[in-house]
């Protein structure tokens, strides 16, 4: 219908992307704004993401380092205090929080030493896990958009080449001239929506896989120095 038009009052018909972007018809600008809006979105959650894990990762290597060189569960209470805030040290002085808090048994050896019972280890495993989680929905905020965006963005642009398929078939039959040469550009404005959500996609599906890979990785060490900071406090005798 717009090609037709062009045609009758003697314009020239759009032939590159830019032009066909501006002659379009509403539906079709309101959807490349849409997804203009999505990608935005999506590049600036990419961005922050990008920047929280580079931080993140700086501060925990730092500390693990640390962590690996001490002796003592105190030399680590030392180190923790003195280090950059990260996901790990947050764990570790959650697990002196609950030490701190929790009166041990006096266990059955003949030193008789106040331990941890086996109920309270169990606690504390489960407070590391239960800080772990916190930690891994802290990292993964706004992840998940990322792969709504990869989802939707390609059903909004088909949406939009559809409506503007249709407005092109009724401008034809509504004119009565079917050639090629008017048909093209029309539906090659058509097509431009499909472009544009797959450019606005693709991204946006590589982001999320990216931080979810790399949330999964924290999670998993996160876990593994529960672990070792059990092994610590049995090392010390604590349990």
């Amino acid at each position: 219908m717009i090609v037709l038009a062009y045609l009758q009052i003697g314009r020239a018909v759009p032939t590159t992307p830019w032009e066909m972007i501006q002659n379009a018809t509403l539906v079709t600008k309101i959807v490349l704004g849409l997804l203009a809006v999505l990608s935005l979105l999506s590049w600036a959650v990419m961005f922050g993401k990008w920047v929280e894990f580079r931080r993140v990762r700086g501060a925990a290597n730092a500390f693990i380092r640390s962590f690996d060189r001490a002796q003592s569960l105190e030399e680590v209470a030392t180190l923790a205090k003195h280090a950059k805030a990260s996901p790990f040290t947050r764990v570790f002085n959650r697990a002196v929080q609950f030490l701190s808090q929790t009166k041990p048994a006096l266990a059955a050896s003949p030193e008789r030493t106040a331990r941890l019972s086996g109920s309270q280890v169990e606690a504390l495993r489960l407070v590391l896990d239960a800080e772990t989680n916190a930690e891994r929905d802290s990292l993964s905020r706004f992840v998940p958009s990322l792969a709504t965006i990869g989802s939707v963005s390609p059903l909004i642009g088909l949406l939009g080449t559809v409506l503007g398929v249709i407005s092109a078939f009724t401008g034809i039959a509504t004119q009565g001239s079917g050639n090629i040469a008017a048909v093209a550009p029309g539906i090659g404005e058509a097509l431009i929506a499909t472009a544009a959500a797959l450019a606005v996609a693709i991204p946006a599906v590589f982001g999320y896989n990216i931080f979810a890979n790399r949330v999964n990785r924290l999670d998993s060490e996160l876990e593994g120095f529960g672990s070792e900071l059990i092994a610590l406090m049995v090392r010390e005798g604590r349990i």
